[in-house]
């Protein structure tokens, strides 16, 4: 496992922003230095739908964990951690290729924001012709930002042939976009890039590894149960019988 230390020795000036509109950018309070936040996108049938970030605020700076999938709320975000946190955002990884993650990949990177996607979701975005990061993960890796540490895992395909998960020890925080489904849904949903005998293995695989997490946010919907991870691998199994027939 690779390990990547950023050395922080920069101060930030508070220059910011508040957010332009709550009803576009909705940002929650998790734990300690983490925060929740929600943008709304069309899914294709014309209607709104919510799609879950994280980021880490630390005694220096933030880090995003996927990107707005609203591409008005790529500066309001800034904008409003800036105002709220007085910290500058430094860092933003995406956890899949689809756009609700990586919109605003090309947007951070010009902000001069360090973006980062694993060398599996670069190649599809490439392929796609998508926004794409400046650096690239190669295989599982831990990141210290300040008195921080996550990691980021492969749990093998799901949702997407790329997606990972973020694992933050400490705090027992698994970050899961949209590999984790919420209660709120007994569907599995956007299917067009998934494989679900793999997913159901690969949430096993999470299981296994992490074990119950205290938090896991999920991509979309409500992130409050601690019962995501089992619900997800209910749906999964649930809708390979029932096509299987």
């Amino acid at each position: 496992m690779r390990t990547i230390l950023f050395i922080l020795t920069f101060f930030i000036c508070a220059t910011g922003i508040g957010q332009s509109d709550a009803q576009k950018l909705i940002i929650t309070p998790l734990t300690k230095d983490f925060y929740i936040y929600t943008t709304f996108g069309d899914p294709g049938n014309g209607s709104l739908y919510p799609a879950n970030g994280m980021y880490l605020v630390t005694s220096q700076c933030a880090v995003l964990f996927d990107t707005p999938w609203d591409t008005t709320q790529f500066q309001p975000l800034l904008d409003s951690i800036q105002t709220r946190h007085n910290q500058k955002v430094i860092m933003c990884i995406a956890t899949h290729f689809h756009s609700d993650r990586t919109a605003g990949l090309h947007y951070y990177k010009q902000k001069g924001i360090k973006t980062y996607t694993t060398k599996h979701t670069d190649d599809l975005l490439k392929e796609k012709n998508g926004p794409r990061a400046e650096f690239l993960i190669y295989g599982d890796t831990t990141f210290n930002v300040g008195r921080y540490a996550f990691e980021t895992f492969y749990p093998g395909k799901g949702h997407s042939p790329d997606n990972i998960v973020l694992w933050f020890g400490r705090d027992s925080i698994l970050y899961g976009g949209c590999f984790i489904k919420s209660i709120e849904t007994n569907s599995p949903g956007n299917l067009s890039d998934a494989n679900i005998t793999e997913w159901i293995r690969s949430i096993e695989n999470v299981q296994n590894t992490f074990g119950n997490p205290a938090f896991t946010i999920t991509g979309h919907q409500s992130w409050a149960s601690k019962k995501s991870l089992s619900h997800t691998l209910k749906i999964l199994k649930e809708y390979k019988s029932a096509n299987s027939k």
